[in-house]
């Protein structure tokens, strides 16, 4: 099977055999996704569904006030546009690209038409479908019990399993913005990171020296959610750089 550049780098896209792959093939699109990009808002009618390899989505609830809170992010393990095969064309949520990068892109019609088919893409999407309600139910529980500096600390931890290396380019703002909390908050959460020596921050740049001490300082939201999205997407395997699965 002949696969695009980086088509590989999205899990459920790699996941899918030969027969399915080829069919979606043509359709696939790859974009350049830019930090703070907007691919959907509240109510409006979703186009497109987004397969992440290098990029970083949040799906942010934002109040009437402005403020707003991440109920989860998807990158390349997962897809951004669930309601398009769960039976609704739009969505509460807004998706906010919150690390640049690359997704391949595909028409909602093409994504219904697979997942009607009832094959491996159907039970991928709903199998990623549970591991993302995990994520968001998690995400959840702790906003409202845990510190600042713990939900930081899961947050960088879960960013960092979708990326190459350990340095995230991303604005306090931006981090805010996602927990939902103050901007004062993550100074002084990320503050005292740097100061222990597990984190590095400059303007626009977080670069983690020490995961071990990230995991320390984070609560047990990381392990639960990383252990059931292994659970869950643990059908996704490689044989020799091509893509099988195991459903």
């Amino acid at each position: 099977m002949s696969l695009p550049d980086g088509s590989n780098q999205n899990h459920l896209l790699a996941a899918l055999p030969t027969a399915e792959f080829e069919r979606m093939l043509p359709h696939l699109e790859l974009v350049n996704l830019r930090l703070g990009e907007t691919l959907y808002e509240p109510g409006g009618q979703l186009q497109h569904a987004y397969f992440p390899t290098t990029a970083i989505v949040s799906l942010l609830h934002i109040l009437e006030s402005g403020s707003s809170a991440e109920s989860a992010s998807v990158g390349n393990e997962g897809v951004v546009g669930i309601s398009l095969f769960m039976g609704g064309d739009t969505t509460s949520s807004t998706a906010i690209v919150m690390t640049a990068g690359q997704a391949y892109r595909l028409p909602e019609k093409l994504l219904k038409e697979e997942f009607s088919r009832a094959g491996v893409m159907q039970r991928l999407l709903l199998r990623y479908t549970q591991a993302l309600g995990t994520q968001m139910a998690q995400t959840a529980a702790c906003n409202r019990h845990h510190s600042i500096q713990q939900q930081l600390c899961r947050w960088l931890l879960l960013i960092l399993d979708r990326l190459p290396s350990n340095e995230l380019i991303m604005t306090q703002e931006l981090v805010a913005g996602a927990l939902g909390v103050r901007r004062e908050g993550i100074t002084e959460a990320a503050g005292a990171l740097q100061r222990s020596g597990i984190i590095r921050y400059r303007r626009g740049h977080i670069t983690v020296l020490k995961r071990p001490g990230l995991e320390a300082h984070a609560c047990e939201c990381y392990a639960v959610v990383k252990k059931e999205m292994d659970r869950l997407l643990s059908a996704v395997r490689y044989r020799q750089g091509a893509p099988a699965v195991t459903v």
